[in-house]
């Protein structure tokens, strides 16, 4: 892959409808390190678009202004990477709004990937979602925020990968540390020491 080539696979941070820890559904916060980070690593990988997903118009201003200032104010002339790296990077309403986009941009709805803390039965190892990725049919990886995302879109997925399993039963990773490791696995260049 080139350094201009593009995946097909798009990546959106939902903030509504998730989870809050008493099991009710909520609008989580958005929080700007996250949209630092993953629009970063989405860049790294050539993830299309990194969309931020919430129906708050107070969040939605937040994520915008820190994006002009690396778009267009004094952070894009102070870090240019950073400015390259904000490119892509969208924020919407809802989660429909993302498949829209997506299916007009590249002329076909994509299909859903949910990556999970938890095992279903349905769960796929990241090796048959690599394999799955192949060719050139839009896919749209939906990363929850706060305690996970609404069962329903979670049903609703075209796949769930299977959960990142670490050494010691603890399984609460940041959602930016979940989103690097998950876009190495499927698209990463395996590096060999000499």
């Amino acid at each position: 892959m080139t350094e201009s080539a593009q995946t097909n696979i798009d990546v959106a941070l939902v903030h509504f409808p998730v989870y809050n820890k008493t099991g009710d559904i909520v609008t989580s916060s958005v929080t700007t390190l996250d949209v630092h980070d993953i629009s970063r690593i989405c860049r790294t990988f050539a993830v299309g678009t990194f969309y931020v997903v919430t129906p708050l118009e107070t969040q939605q201003k937040l994520v915008r202004r820190m994006m002009e200032h690396w778009l267009e104010g004094y952070g894009s002339e102070y870090n240019p990477t950073r400015k390259e790296a904000f490119l892509t990077t969208r924020v919407v309403n809802v989660l429909d709004d993302v498949v829209a986009d997506i299916t007009e941009h590249r002329g076909a709805r994509p299909r859903t990937i949910i990556p999970s803390a938890k095992r279903y039965p349905k769960s796929r190892s990241y090796q048959a979602a690599r394999v799955a990725l192949n060719g050139d049919h839009p896919h749209l990886l939906v990363f929850g925020t706060g305690w996970g995302l609404e069962k329903g879109i979670v049903e609703r997925a075209d796949m769930i990968l299977a959960p990142i399993e670490g050494l010691s039963g603890y399984n609460h990773l940041p959602v930016r540390a979940a989103v690097a490791i998950i876009l190495d696995r499927l698209l990463g260049r395996e590096t060999l020491a000499e």
